[in-house]
């Protein structure tokens, strides 16, 4: 359990002040994202059980997760408590800006993890910016970050894809765009949806591409398993997958650079169709864009 008597007294922010430096005036509240633990309820800040208790208004995705959470942390709130999902934030942004104009410093808490990333929230920040609204966070655990971190593959540069479509035709078609991706990639899957997942990874992405499924992060029951795409969809296929599910795949090597060797064949086509040696190589050189004497090299040597 997190010790309530840590707490902060408020949310710590301004709320007479836009992230622009502008003045949206004395009333003008704010909206504050505030992640959540996704599994240990230990990972809760300070800060969050501080929003928790003082916040006006507490927007959740899922009120009854919101007062599991409370409970927990052997908190209360004292904020009216909106829910705030993906089937009801076109209809109540407007209602959520209104108090923050009012002056109210609006909480916004998803099931677990930070707001806005594959989560409600985005509509509400892209609104709240376009009136200069004040808008911050309390940044904490995150599934995308605790993954890429764990993966074991590189880090330096990587993207997050969320979840597939769901659907065969449609999956197949983002991972074909996906195929030259150089960068780690991170999913997000549903544990009965897993296999069929890294099956189509392995389809599109080869066998041997590295990979890693993270399941149950920061739970009791949390496993990191890596390995090529095959060797995990083996795994999935003889396993009965449960929990939250993150797929983190390294992403495409880089294209090794053209060889003037392999553009013998391109010449040896040439000269078959009646084509001079030295024609035929000034044409393909000028075309794959490489130099001809390495290129008439390459033909005589290949030639024996």
């Amino acid at each position: 359990m997190v010790n309530s008597s840590k707490k902060t007294t408020g949310p710590g922010t301004p709320q007479n002040t836009r992230n622009d430096g502008g003045s949206t005036g004395a009333a003008a509240g704010q909206i504050v994202l505030a992640a959540t633990p996704i599994g240990n309820m230990g990972d809760a800040t300070n800060r969050l059980i501080g929003l928790l208790e003082t916040a006006d208004v507490i927007a959740a995705e899922d009120t009854r997760r919101l007062h599991r959470l409370v409970s927990a942390l052997q908190i209360s709130t004292t904020g009216r408590i909106i829910s705030y999902h993906e089937h009801n934030e076109a209809s109540r942004t407007a209602d959520l800006l209104d108090m923050v104009r009012g002056g109210a410093t609006l909480l916004m808490v998803t099931d677990a993890g930070m707001p806005a990333v594959s989560d409600p929230g985005f509509r509400l920040v892209e609104a709240a910016a376009k009136e200069g609204l004040t808008v911050t966070a309390a940044p904490g655990p995150s599934a995308v970050l605790t993954a890429l971190a764990l993966s074991g593959l590189p880090t330096d540069r990587f993207c997050f894809e969320g979840f597939l479509p769901r659907k065969a035709g449609e999956r197949s078609a983002r991972l074909a765009e996906l195929v030259s991706e150089q960068r780690t990639m991170v999913f997000f899957e549903a544990p009965h949806r897993l296999e069929p997942m890294l099956r189509a990874l392995d389809t599109a992405f080869g066998g041997d591409r590295r990979a890693a499924v993270a399941r149950e992060l920061t739970k009791l029951h949390e496993q990191v398993l890596r390995g090529p795409l095959r060797e995990l969809l083996e795994w999935a296929e003889a396993s009965e997958i449960r929990g939250e599910i993150a797929v983190v795949v390294a992403g495409a090597g880089e294209a090794a650079p053209e060889q003037p060797e392999d553009h013998v064949a391109a010449v040896n086509g040439l000269i078959s169709q009646g084509s001079r040696l030295k024609d035929a190589v000034a044409a393909v050189a000028e075309d794959a864009r490489i130099s001809k004497r390495e290129l008439y090299a390459a033909v005589l040597a290949a030639r024996g």
